[in-house]
C-alpha cells in the first residue's frame, strides 16, 4: 500500500530528527534518572515533579531544558517518557515549517505523550503562535475556507507534555517561555562525571579500558557526554588497529593525538578560532560576525559549538566590545605548539 503524501512527508518531519550520531548513541543512552549519571540538582526535582504526577495520575507540566549541545537534552526526554510509561515523538523548531505541519502530529499525540521539540527557539511566528492554545488548553484553531465564508473550528487534543530544548534561551520569545511550567539548565560535566558515563559506555560497547584510560577521555571531552562516547568509539578504533584493542592511558594519548584533540579536549576549530583571534585581531576584542567572516564559518557555529566551552575553561570572554583573549589562552596555545613540535620530531 502506497503512503499519501501528507502521511510521507509527516514521517520525514518526525525523522529528520535523529542524526547519525544519535542513532549511534541509542544503544548508550540511560533509559532511566537512576542510571543518569550528573546534573544532580536536576534529576532531584525532575523525580519529585515524576512521582507527583504519577501520584495525582496527571500529565507532566512542559518542561523546558537549556545549556549546550550534547550534554543530555534529548536522553532526558526520552527517560521522561520512559518514566511516566508513556510515548515520546520527537522533532525540531527548523522541521516544522509550516502551522499545518505541526497539526499531523499534535492530533496523534496520546493522553500523557510527551512531544519532544529540540531548537525550539527556531520555530517560526507562524508555528510558535499556533502551539500557544495547544499548550495552554490543550486545544488548536484552524480556519477553513477564506473571506467571508472563513471559519474557525476547535480542535480538542489529548493532555500531553512539550518538552522544549534549546541551546540559546536567550532567543525564546517572552509568550513561549511563560508556557512552560518547569525549567531546567543543564550545565558542563565534571571529569569525575564523565569517567562513570565513559566506563558504562565501554561496558554497554563491549570495550576494555581502564580507568586511567576512561579519564584521560574524560578530560579532552570538553564536559560533554556526548563528545566523550565519540572519543570513546575513536579510542577504541585506534586501540583495535594500532595495539591490542585494550585501552589504557598511552594508549588514548597516542589516539586522541592523532585526531587533533588536545590535552584539555580542544580541536582544530577551536585553536582556528583562538589562533585567528591572536593572529589578526591581537588577541581582540572582535565582533562576531568579523570573527565568522575571518574564519569562513557560520556564526551559529562558533556561537552554539566552539564558544560555550573557550568560556567555560576560561580561555575566552565577551566584553561589551566582542570576544577577548584570555591569557590562559596565550599560554595553552604555546604549550600546544610546543607538543605538536616535540611530537613531529
Amino acid at each position: 500500500m502506497v503512503k499519501d503524501n501528507e502521511e510521507q512527508k509527516r514521517e520525514k518531519l518526525l525523522d529528520t530528527f535523529e542524526t547519525e550520531e544519535d542513532v549511534l548513541s541509542l544503544s548508550l543512552r540511560p533509559s532511566s534518572l537512576n542510571d543518569f549519571v550528573g546534573q544532580r540538582k536536576l534529576k532531584e526535582n525532575l523525580i519529585i515533579a515524576i512521582k507527583a504526577a504519577k501520584k495525582r495520575g496527571e500529565g507532566l507540566e512542559h518542561i523546558l531544558f537549556s545549556g549546550p549541545p550534547g550534554l543530555g537534552k534529548t536522553t532526558l526526554a526520552h527517560i521522561i517518557a520512559n518514566e511516566m510509561g508513556t510515548k515520546v515523538t520527537a522533532t525540531s523548531g527548523p522541521a516544522i515549517e509550516r502551522a499545518g505541519d505541526l497539526i499531523g502530529i499534535l492530533t496523534n499525540l496520546s493522553e500523557g505523550d510527551i512531544l519532544f521539540i529540540d531548537e525550539i527557539h527556531r520555530l517560526s511566528k507562524v508555528v510558535e503562535e499556533f502551539i500557544y492554545p495547544a499548550m495552554e488548553n490543550f486545544q488548536i484553531d484552524f480556519i477553513i475556507d477564506k473571506g467571508p465564508y472563513a471559519k474557525t473550528i476547535k480542535f480538542n487534543l489529548k493532555k500531553f507534555t512539550l518538552v522544549g530544548a534549546t541551546t540559546r534561551s536567550g532567543l525564546l520569545t517572552p509568550p513561549l517561555r511563560g508556557r512552560f511550567g518547569m525549567f531546567f539548565h543543564l550545565d558542563f560535566y565534571e571529569p569525575e562525571e564523565l569517567v562513570e558515563i565513559i566506563k558504562r559506555s565501554a561496558s554497554v560497547l563491549g570495550i576494555h579500558i581502564d580507568e586511567e584510560g576512561a579519564l584521560e577521555v574524560a578530560k579532552r571531552a570538553r564536559g560533554t557526554p556526548r563528545i566523550a562516547n565519540r572519543l570513546l568509539r575513536r579510542v577504541r578504533d585506534w586501540s583495535e588497529v594500532k595495539a591490542d584493542g585494550k585501552i589504557n592511558k598511552d594508549t588514548t594519548e597516542k589516539a586522541l593525538n592523532s585526531q587533533g584533540i588536545d590535552s584539555v579536549g580542544l580541536d582544530a576549530i577551536d585553536r582556528k578560532v583562538i589562533q585567528s583571534i591572536m593572529d589578526f585581531y591581537n588577541g581582540g576584542p572582535v565582533g562576531i560576525e568579523s570573527l565568522a567572516a575571518t574564519l569562513n564559518e557560520e556564526v551559529d557555529t562558533i556561537v552554539d559549538v566552539v564558544e560555550p566551552f573557550l568560556l567555560k575553561i576560561g580561555l575566552l570572554k565577551r566584553t561589551p566590545r566582542g570576544r577577548e583573549l584570555t591569557p590562559l589562552a596565550y599560554e595553552h596555545m604555546r604549550i600546544s605548539q610546543k607538543s605538536d613540535r616535540s611530537r613531529e620530531k
